[in-house]
């Protein structure tokens, strides 16, 4: 079993069902396997660390407030767990009008080392989509891809250069594998 610094983890569609643009903390939850597959993942990592991309930010739809509340929510159910969570990140940039900071850009990534002293090489990046793999490739880090979310219209997508690590049905069925 190989021992990652630290697990990156994509939020909408990775950790919960993706509806689009989650506003308030009444329409988040996490899928029911979430908790018992970062238990697991728990066992080969220092640490686990949020990047997403929140565009709803920008385009006027999420109340950056509220994002704090669910992330919040996120926090506190990771220390129910045990879990260690170093950080949330997020990018509320527009598509049209993206900095470095929005995958696959990695801007946020590179925050999180500074601030955490992260290792890139040696952790591992999971995801569903497309700007995931691309982020973690360009930090020479593992990539898993989920499927769920958007994951199944991303492995339609892929190519030789965008080659995640490991594909997996979801989130367990990924900590299941890293962990065996």
């Amino acid at each position: 079993m190989k021992t990652y610094d630290t697990i990156f983890l994509d939020r909408d569609g990775t950790l919960n069902p993706d509806p689009g643009y989650i506003s308030d903390l009444k329409d988040f939850s996490f899928f029911p396997f979430t908790m018992d597959a970062l238990k697991k993942m728990s066992k080969c990592c220092k640490r686990f660390c949020i990047v997403s991309n929140q565009s709803g930010i920008g385009r006027g739809l999420i109340d950056e407030r509220k994002l704090n509340e669910i992330h919040d929510y996120i926090r506190a159910s990771f220390a129910e767990k045990n879990l260690k969570l170093t950080d949330i990140y997020f990018c509320p940039d527009h598509p049209d009008d993206a900095s470095e900071d929005r995958k696959p850009g990695t801007g946020m990534f590179d925050k999180a080392a500074f601030d955490h002293g992260i290792e890139m090489k040696n952790s591992l990046l999971v995801g569903d989509a497309g700007s995931d793999m691309e982020a973690g490739a360009k930090l020479n880090m593992d990539t898993m891809l989920v499927l769920t979310g958007k994951g199944p219209e991303t492995l339609q997508k892929l190519n030789e250069k965008l080659t995640p690590k490991f594909v997996v049905e979801n989130l367990l069925v990924g900590a299941e594998l890293i962990t065996s």
